[in-house]
């Protein structure tokens, strides 16, 4: 098993910048967080979870949402087993409960259910 857990959210005003971390421990299939696709995930409210970001094993590609590209960066510490959402210029709909989650496979562009999930952390962004 894959546990994940996020920190580094919280409240901040429109324009202002946020670091999500996620820490993974745990293994499955045999593999360890560096064979895995790690993505971030945000819902919204009476909204479903959409896809954020996400970053493949070695952080050599990344994939974004529209609505986050030139603003959010993921990357990764494979020797501390962590994933980073760094978020700038954020905006009033960025507000959301985020979510990390682990990917047992190479495709970064996979944007449904992922394998692991995190509890999440909120982000709350105010005008």
């Amino acid at each position: 098993q894959v546990q994940l857990v996020e920190s580094g959210g919280g409240l901040v005003q429109a324009g202002g910048s946020l670091r999500l971390s996620c820490a993974a421990s745990g293994r499955a299939s045999g593999r360890t967080f560096s064979n895995y696709v790690m993505g971030w995930f945000r819902q919204a409210p009476g909204k479903e979870r959409d896809f954020v970001a996400s970053i493949s094993w070695n952080g050599g590609h990344s994939y974004y949402a529209d609505s986050v590209k030139g603003r959010f960066t993921v990357s990764r510490d494979n020797a501390k087993n962590t994933v980073y959402l760094q978020m700038n210029s954020l905006k009033p709909e960025d507000t959301a409960v985020y979510y990390c989650a682990a990917l047992i496979s190479s495709n970064i562009y996979y944007i449904g259910e992922y394998d692991y999930w995190g509890q999440g952390t909120q982000v709350t962004v105010s005008s």
